[in-house]
This record gives structure tokens, sequence and C-alpha cells, in this order.
């Protein structure tokens, strides 16, 4: 199933916000790792615009429309609702994060 004419989810600002936390966080010690998670959540972004469920289900702590992709080769995933067109990208998170709990508190049904 295809999303909008194939344009890339749209990052809230809070996704936008935890993508430049990431990066500032990894940029001290690693720039080229900064950009590749960057780099890591534009491809995704295509592919969840493109495969709108492609993510995982998870409904024992995601209400239903929303799914969990996790970054290939990187410790975070992407929460996103794919009830919206395009996409909308919701969170990104570190993957050793108590995600039940932070997404319980953050996205509320």
């Amino acid at each position: 199933m295809s999303g909008a004419a194939g344009r890339p989810a749209r990052l809230t600002a809070a996704a936008r916000r935890d993508l430049r936390e990431a990066m500032a966080w990894i940029q001290q010690d690693n720039p080229a790792a900064a950009r590749r998670l960057r780099d890591a959540v534009q491809r995704a972004a295509e592919r969840i615009g493109d495969f709108p469920r492609s993510g995982a289900l998870r409904p024992e702590f995601l209400p239903p429309g929303r799914r969990l992709l996790v970054l290939a080769g990187l410790p975070y995933v992407l929460v996103y609702s794919e009830a919206t067109q395009p996409p909308t990208i919701l969170r990104l998170l570190h993957a050793a994060r108590d995600l039940p709990d932070v997404l319980r508190r953050d996205l509320p049904g």
C-alpha cells in the first residue's frame, strides 16, 4: 500500500527535537555517526511514506494506527502514525529506553 503519492512521512516538532538532541549528543564523539542517524531517519521517512504499514504494530503499548520502525543498524526507533497522509513520525527514541513507559506518558491514546 502506497502513501500519499510517495511523499515522505513528516516529522512532528517532538520528533525533530528528538533528532536534533540525538545528533548533538552523538556529534560530540562521532560527527559521521550523527550524519548517519540523520540520513537513516530521512530514508525511513521515505519508506514510511511509500509503505505506511511497514512498521511493527505494538498493541501492548501503542494505540491503533500507530507503528514502530527500527532504524536498520542503529539503536533507534521511530514511532509514527499511519492514519495521516502523509504518515506522521511522532518520536525518535533510543531503543534502550523504556519504550512502553515513554510512549504511554508522551503519546496518550
